[in-house]
């Protein structure tokens, strides 16, 4: 009897530890079976969402290269400004614009403009021309996307196209081959021809083609014609408040008046005249000095349309500015200078 009962226990005992091994491999199984499944649908849904965006990977490849082809075409395109690096432009496209548009008007058109080395102007003036204009110049590549990026946060904020952020070297490109018309394709024919430029001539030539021909007031082109039209002297003998004055013209030249000067062209010139000192450009005593001069310059009156923004210079009449007796002068060149090389020009009409 008691060796019954042993037994009894004992297959008991087997019972109970198999029922909970099987118990443990059916968990086990079950624990498996429920992360695979979350598994699988991790990956489905991984799955689905790469198919829903594959197009949109494919449109954005497809527009990059489009892209490229485009720019590489209107690279192509456009004018080669190599040829300058040796010879300076007969004419631009600003120049025979603004001589259409004076036909337009049954008006005569004579350009003044004189060659000039950079040695031949004031620093002042060339300080003050990079430093109203392009701050970045010696820093960049033909674009200064940090002005481009602050232009536009200014621009949302007013609510309006309200400051500009093209560069001397943009500019450049403009009054070279382009003229002042204004449309999308025109920027992007001014960005691929400012990368050209930079690539092929130095900023020291890219600058001093830019101050010989920068227009300067109504049919006068360069800063030698217009320190004679605007102050009687050469661009070597500005002062420093004559070229403070001069390149804060630059928005609007045709509008600048020095006998009625406007509010803008006042505040443009102190701010500018601030920033060279600010800069380091001037001392302390040359910026006292030259904001005395400044105030006997712009003395004048207000005139009656008196603005403080800088007006659209495309809306000017084209009347010339009062000037004073100046030297005759055209296109010549300095004694010395680069022969004169045509500007190829660029079709006005859109792709």
């Amino acid at each position: 009897m008691d060796v019954d009962v042993d037994v009894d226990v004992d297959v008991d005992v087997d019972v109970d530890v198999d029922v909970d091994v099987d118990v443990v491999v059916v968990e086990v199984r079950l624990a498996s079976s429920v992360g695979s499944n979350a598994s699988l649908r991790r990956v489905a849904r991984r799955r689905s969402t790469l198919r829903r965006a594959l197009p949109w990977f494919l449109a954005l490849g497809c527009a990059a290269a489009l892209a490229a082809v485009g720019v590489a075409g209107l690279w192509r395109s456009l004018p080669d400004p190599a040829p300058l690096a040796r010879e300076t432009p007969r004419t631009t496209a600003l120049i025979e614009q603004r001589r259409t548009e004076a036909k337009e008007r049954h008006r005569p058109f004579r350009p003044r403009q004189t060659w000039v080395r950079v040695e031949a102007i004031s620093p002042r003036l060339v300080e003050a021309v990079i430093v109203s204009e392009d701050a970045n110049f010696f820093g960049h590549d033909g674009i200064d996307w940090a002005a481009v990026r602050a232009a536009a946060d200014h621009d949302l904020k007013v609510r309006r196209f309200a400051r500009g952020a093209s560069t001397i070297t943009q500019q450049l490109a403009k009054n070279l081959w382009l003229g002042t018309h204004k449309s999308l394709w025109r920027k992007a024919q001014e960005a691929v021809l400012a990368a050209k430029l930079e690539r092929a001539l130095s900023k020291r030539r890219i600058l001093a083609i830019y101050l010989n021909v920068v227009e300067l007031g109504d049919g006068v082109f360069g800063a030698e014609a217009g320190a004679r039209q605007r102050f009687g002297v050469g661009a070597a003998d500005l002062s420093t408040a004559q070229a403070v004055v001069l390149a804060s013209m630059l928005p609007a030249p045709r509008r600048a008046d020095l006998a009625r000067p406007s509010a803008w062209l006042r505040d443009r010139s102190r701010r500018l005249l601030d920033r060279l000192r600010d800069a380091g450009r001037i001392s302390i005593e040359e910026h006292l000095a030259a904001s005395a001069a400044l105030d006997r310059i712009l003395a004048g009156p207000a005139p009656a349309d008196d603005r403080e923004e800088p007006p659209p210079d495309e809306d000017a009449p084209g009347e010339p500015t009062p000037t004073p007796p100046t030297e005759p002068s055209t296109a010549a060149r300095a004694e010395g200078d680069p022969p004169a090389a045509p500007v190829p020009a660029v079709s006005r009409g859109e792709p």
